[in-house]
Formats: structure tokens, C-alpha cells, sequence
């Protein structure tokens, strides 16, 4: 990035506390360094189960992925930022690794579990951690008693 060129976030978002915290981070750091960032939800079709009774409203899940985002940018107030928004389907990790190329700074949240195994990732955030196309942020959660 060149001193003309717009730093860019690119941060993945679910729906989970963990990722809304990403989000406001991402927000957050766009607007001190006059950035932009670029929310993406990623989503999946869920493994069926054949069977003749079985009727699946399959654009529902695309549809439930961008409510979420819209909620999402609506809780941390992104329309005062540079913000655009992109719903993929596919894998979260293999969404993300993508929509990484050309960003400065991917940023995802993690599921904290306390304890020892507070320590580990979960497997997006381990995925993108190894294989993103730019450095990323990983947002661990708040927990009580802590700052």
C-alpha cells in the first residue's frame, strides 16, 4: 500500500458476538486510518438426507446470511464508514482466504472456551491465521473480569 491508496479491511462476519466484536474492531480501525472495510458472510447449503417427505427452501439460507450482515453493520453503525458488503457461498475459511486477496488486514473473531483451551483457535480463524493473502486479526471475546 502507497500513501495514495486506501488501507482496506476486509472481515468476516456470522452473526456471533465474536464476529459482530471483529466488525466493530474493523470499524473502528477503518475510520482512524480513513479506511474502508468490506464485510463478508459466507454460507452453505446443509447436508441433506434424501427422502420423499423432505422439502428444503434452499435460498433461505442466502437470504438468512445477508439479514444477518445487514444486522451486523446496523449494530456497530458502519454506514458511517467506507463499508460495502459481499454474501458468498461457500466455505468460511475458503471464502475468507479469498476475499483476503488485495485487503491489508483480514480480521476474524474467535470462539473463546476459557481455560487452557482459550489458548486455540477455532478452525476459520486457525485456516485463515495459515493460509490468508494478507496479515490477519484475530478478535478474541471479552470476558468478565477482564479487560
Amino acid at each position: 500500500m502507497n500513501a495514495t491508496e486506501t488501507f482496506r479491511i476486509v472481515v468476516g462476519v456470522d452473526g456471533s458476538p465474536e464476529s459482530l466484536r471483529a466488525l466493530e474492531w474493523a470499524v473502528t480501525e477503518a475510520r482512524l486510518r480513513q479506511g474502508q472495510v468490506h464485510v463478508v458472510t459466507a454460507w452453505q447449503h446443509p447436508a441433506m438426507v434424501t427422502g420423499d417427505d423432505l422439502e428444503w427452501d434452499l435460498t433461505s439460507y442466502e437470504t438468512r446470511a445477508r439479514h444477518l450482515q445487514n444486522q451486523a453493520l446496523r449494530s456497530v453503525h458502519a454506514e458511517q464508514q467506507d463499508t460495502t458488503g459481499e454474501v458468498v457461498q461457500g466455505q468460511a475459511a475458503a471464502v475468507l482466504i479469498e476475499a483476503s486477496t488485495g485487503a491489508d488486514l483480514l480480521v476474524v473473531g474467535s470462539h473463546g472456551y476459557g481455560g487452557f483451551t482459550g489458548l486455540l483457535l477455532g478452525s476459520v480463524s486457525n485456516q485463515v491465521v495459515h493460509h490468508a493473502r494478507c496479515p490477519v486479526l484475530v478478535v478474541k471475546p471479552r470476558h468478565q473480569g477482564r479487560l
